[in-house]
C-alpha cells in the first residue's frame, strides 16, 4: 500500500506509431520533422486557461482533497518503519490490525473520488484539444511541405529547426481558443486522452521539481558582500 497516494501516475504515450523500415534505395521528397504531441498540448493557451478554471471551479474539491490526504498522511506514517514513504508486506500487518484502519480506508476512498473529479475535468479538456490535434499537424505539414513527422524520442538525431511542435502549438491555439472542463454526465475519457494526461502530468511535475531544486540552490548561494567605497 502507498504511504503517499499519488493523484498522478507517470504513462507513456503511444499516439504515434514508428514508421516501418524503407528499403535502402527508397527515397523521401519533402522534409522530415518531429513534434511532440504532449508538449504541443501543454503550449496551448486553452490548455493554461482550461486549467486555471479547474482550480477555481474546483477549488472545494481541491482544497477537501488536500485536507483529507494529510489526515491520511499523519495516520500512515507511524506504520511506516523503514520511512521509505510506502508500507510493504512486513508493514501492513501492524496497520490492518490498527483501530484506525477503517478510517484509513475511507479517507483513501475519499480521497481517490476527490481526486477523480478534478482530473476528469483536466483530462476533458486534454481530451477536446487533442480532437484538434490531427488538424493542426496536417495544417502545419501542408504549409511546410513536410512528408514524415515522428516523435522526438524516437530519434537519435535531429537538426535544428526539424521540430514543428511551436508551429503545432500555434495552429492549435487559432482551432481551439478555449475549451469546456465540466465533462457531461454520461462523458468517458478516451483511452488516448487519459494517457496523455498522465504524461502532461508528469511533465508538468517534473518541470516543477526542477523549478524547486534550482530555486533552493539559488538560495543556497552565498550573496556576495557589497563592494565597499
Amino acid at each position: 500500500m502507498k504511504l503517499f497516494n499519488k493523484m498522478l501516475a507517470p504513462a507513456g504515450l503511444a499516439l504515434c506509431a514508428l514508421a516501418a523500415a524503407a528499403p535502402a534505395t527508397a527515397q523521401v521528397d519533402g522534409r522530415l520533422a518531429t513534434a511532440d504531441i504532449g508538449r504541443a498540448i501543454i503550449g496551448t493557451n486553452a490548455l493554461r486557461i482550461a486549467y486555471e478554471q479547474v482550480g477555481t471551479t474546483y477549488a472545494a474539491q481541491i482544497q477537501q482533497r488536500q485536507t483529507k490526504q494529510q489526515q491520511l498522511t499523519t495516520l500512515l506514517q507511524p506504520f511506516d518503519a523503514n520511512g521509505d514513504g510506502q508500507l510493504d508486506d512486513s508493514e501492513l500487518p501492524a496497520l490492518q490490525s490498527s483501530p484506525n484502519f477503517q478510517q484509513i480506508q475511507t479517507l483513501e476512498q475519499e480521497v481517490g473520488a476527490l481526486n477523480q473529479q478534478v482530473n476528469a475535468a483536466r483530462i476533458y479538456a486534454v481530451e477536446q484539444i487533442l480532437a484538434k490535434y490531427p488538424e493542426a499537424l496536417t495544417e502545419v505539414t501542408t504549409q511546410q511541405q513536410i512528408v514524415m513527422v515522428m516523435q522526438p524520442d524516437t530519434l537519435q538525431f535531429a537538426a535544428q529547426g526539424a521540430d514543428i511542435t511551436p508551429l503545432i502549438v500555434n495552429s492549435l491555439n487559432a482551432k481551439v481558443p478555449s475549451v469546456a472542463i465540466v465533462p457531461p454526465a454520461d462523458w468517458r475519457p478516451t483511452r488516448n486522452a487519459a494517457q496523455l494526461f498522465q504524461e502532461i502530468q508528469q511533465t508538468l511535475i517534473t518541470a516543477q521539481l526542477i523549478q524547486q531544486q534550482q530555486a533552493a540552490q539559488q538560495g543556497q548561494q552565498p550573496q556576495q558582500a557589497p563592494a565597499g567605497r
